[in-house]
């Protein structure tokens, strides 16, 4: 499929990716030290700090898109409402307590309370957690619609573009970067609604003509289900992307304000994401891939430049994800787990940079074995969550710290017993369809198992005082 573009369309994006090229390179490191590098030098405003967070913590924008045309405003419900509950936790909690150590990432903290082994195998969660690879992919198919370049071929010249933007500068750039995609992602959505409400007709007509699936909170989903969805919105708790702002923070006010102000952002945004969701399902009935809701409805509603625009809040919102995501690998790969397994000095950031490139192949191979958003998504989030979110918050309060090996264990076996029962469940499968052990979720026997672990940690702690 192929979307027309007008000659102003495509200028609008040209001009985008190199106005992004052009902000990485002029926001370069001066003093080529580790905390310049990698948190700013801790010197990020509130309102850089809010712009950096709401819109590199908003990257699915198609997943949001498809889960809305399927499933009507239970996207909301299962995709945003967990997360807010999460994050309102984060900035109450965990945010100045993580400002105030004044540490670079995660993995450091969990080596200050855990030890190595517990900091390098966190470090490989994130990995896992943290990848850019979705996010790669999404901005592929969107490029490639109204290019028709081959898809690896959008890939790398994404990928180029960014990895250029974020090797001189690091998080410097990826800050000033996010700042101006902040805009685009809000610009893009408030242009489309406007011309929805002209073409198709007023909010009100969804709420009588859409079917009832469509305005369920649950979507008819099974409990198991929501459940999971709602476990997977811890995700707040652990993302590297909130650490990594927080750590960066002019102070622990910024910090927790930051968070509270990045919330009703994302209400907003949140709210504007379903409303044209809805509109796509009410006017464009049993399309063929809902993955591509957003840019078909732009292609039949909207005119030359506004069609531009909107292409561009959508590759602003993925691409303020792909760029902090592809940086967080790269530091987690080039300062936490390379010299924590070898006494290896990242002098100037050199590892990092190194990160950037080698993450960045991976992220460019990742979608070619598993092609599908949402499986990358759900897969990453039941494996790794469960056994990040008790080491990570636990290393913040002394009253629920366990000595080191029943955290390491706790992780090991959650994470472990997660996959075996995802790939023992996948190679029954009937029909594409999954058959877990007894149908249960993959994530439940692996929290199971590990939280038993820790539990038997804060026993064995309290009976030896």
């Amino acid at each position: 499929m192929l979307i027309k573009f007008h000659i102003s369309d495509y200028i609008i994006i040209v001009l985008y990716f190199g106005v992004v090229l052009l902000i990485g390179l002029k926001s370069g490191n001066t003093t080529n030290s580790k905390i310049d590098y990698l948190v700013a030098s801790r010197r990020i405003t509130l309102p850089a700090f809010v712009a950096t967070l709401v819109s590199s913590f908003y990257g699915g924008i198609l997943g949001v898109g498809e889960f809305t045309y399927r499933y009507g405003i239970s996207s909301w419900f299962l995709n945003a409402l967990p997360y807010y509950l999460f994050i309102t936790l984060f900035a109450f909690f965990l945010a100045s307590k993580i400002r105030k150590t004044k540490l670079l990432s995660i993995p450091e903290k969990l080596n200050s309370s855990y030890g190595k082994k517990v900091s390098v195998t966190g470090a490989i969660l994130i990995i896992l957690l943290v990848t850019p690879a979705p996010y790669l992919y999404m901005l592929g198919i969107i490029v490639q619609l109204f290019t028709g370049w081959d898809l690896w071929l959008v890939m790398l010249s994404i990928l180029i573009i960014s990895s250029l933007a974020l090797f001189r500068g690091g998080f410097k750039s990826n800050v000033n970067i996010n700042i101006l995609e902040f805009f685009m992602m809000f610009a893009g959505f408030a242009i489309i609604i406007p011309f929805c409400i002209s073409e198709i007709g007023s909010p009100v007509i969804l709420l009588l003509n859409l079917p009832e699936s469509h305005l369920n909170l649950t979507g008819n989903h099974s409990i198991q289900y929501l459940v999971v969805w709602f476990i997977i919105g811890a995700w707040a708790l652990v993302d590297p992307t909130f650490h990594q702002r927080c750590y960066a923070a002019e102070s622990e006010k910024t910090a927790r304000k930051g968070i509270l102000i990045s919330l009703v952002f994302w209400f907003i945004f949140d709210f504007m994401t379903t409303l044209a969701g809805l509109y796509a399902f009410y006017y464009m009935k049993e399309i063929q891939n809902p993955v591509m809701s957003y840019p078909l409805l732009a292609n039949i509603i909207l005119p030359p430049v506004a069609k531009g625009f909107f292409f561009l809040g959508l590759i602003a919102t993925i691409m303020s994800t792909f760029n902090s995501n592809l940086f967080i690998s790269a530091v987690t790969f080039g300062n936490d787990i390379l010299p924590g397994i070898r006494k290896i000095n990242n002098k100037e950031n050199s590892l990092s940079k190194i990160g950037i490139i080698i993450t960045g192949v991976i992220s460019f191979l990742l979608p070619v074995l598993m092609p599908s958003v949402v499986q990358i998504w759900y897969t990453v989030g039941s494996l790794t969550i469960p056994a990040l979110l008790i080491s990570v918050v636990s290393s913040y309060s002394e009253k629920f710290k366990v000595k080191n090996c029943f955290i390491f264990t706790s992780m090991l076996l959650s994470f472990s017993i997660s996959l075996f029962s995802l790939i023992y469940g996948n190679i029954r499968a009937l029909n594409g369809l999954p058959q877990y052990i007894a149908g249960i979720e993959p994530i439940y026997p692996g929290m199971l198992s590990g939280y038993t672990v820790y539990a038997a940690g804060l026993v064995y702690k309290y009976f030896n005082k």
